[in-house]
């Protein structure tokens, strides 16, 4: 398998006004095409920070993180935000869905940022509904809907672009245990049939079992 993530020496901090404060410590972490990797540790580690960095959503203080070729932290903002469209598909532990949107809608909104036709939309967004199983619930809206299928419908929104990297932040950690198992079941079927790289962050040790990978952040190192 290729390497398709590479984190490079990385390190981040923020600054509360001349106090320096490290959030990561000289990180290296190398992710193959098709795997499924969970970041693990306590509140406070810097799991999700990575997450984000790898995703684009922040920015290194040092180091540098190459995804598929692209040193991602070298882009300015607006090609950053070109590059996450084109690439990244997020999933949060509050789905973030817009509730005067349908289903449908819901998952047609990062389509609506591409050269799509009308047409070409709603075939992407009707086989997105349909992997994650709502096909049958494209018109109802997410009050209409119980927190496992809000998060599905999210998950149709992520991968409706087709993203080569799928990051997950507590995907389960609003859900009831069979929702939450049904969602791990969804990722772990979308990382082996449709060979989705996965970078998730989990409390839950049962949730990090479906992984082919477990990483622990401690206090912003990699142990």
């Amino acid at each position: 398998m290729s390497e398709l993530i590479k984190v490079n020496n990385v390190s981040k901090s923020y600054w509360r006004d001349s106090f320096e404060i490290p959030v990561l410590n000289d990180i290296t972490l190398c992710v193959n095409e098709g795997d499924f990797l969970a970041l693990m540790g306590p509140s406070g580690s810097g799991k999700t920070t990575l997450l984000n960095l790898v995703a684009g959503i922040d920015k290194p203080t040092r180091g540098s993180i190459e995804v598929a070729g692209t040193d991602i932290a070298k882009l300015n903002e607006s090609s950053l935000a070109k590059w996450r469209s084109n690439n990244v598909g997020f999933v949060f532990q509050f789905y973030n869905l817009i509730p005067v949107l349908t289903a449908f809608e819901n998952v047609e909104l990062p389509l609506l940022l591409t050269k799509l036709s009308k047409a070409e939309r709603r075939k992407h967004v009707e086989t997105a509904l349909s992997v994650v199983g709502l096909a049958d619930r494209m018109d109802h809206y997410p009050k209409q809907l119980s927190g496992g299928q809000e998060q599905r419908v999210a998950i149709a929104r992520a991968v409706v672009t087709d993203p080569i990297i799928l990051v997950a932040d507590e995907p389960t950690g609003d859900l009831d245990k069979h929702s939450a198992t049904e969602i791990l079941t969804l990722l772990e079927r979308l990382n082996k049939e449709f060979n989705k790289t996965i970078l998730m962050v989990t409390h839950d040790p049962h949730a990090a079992e479906k992984a082919h990978n477990v990483r622990h952040l401690e206090k912003g190192d990699l142990v």
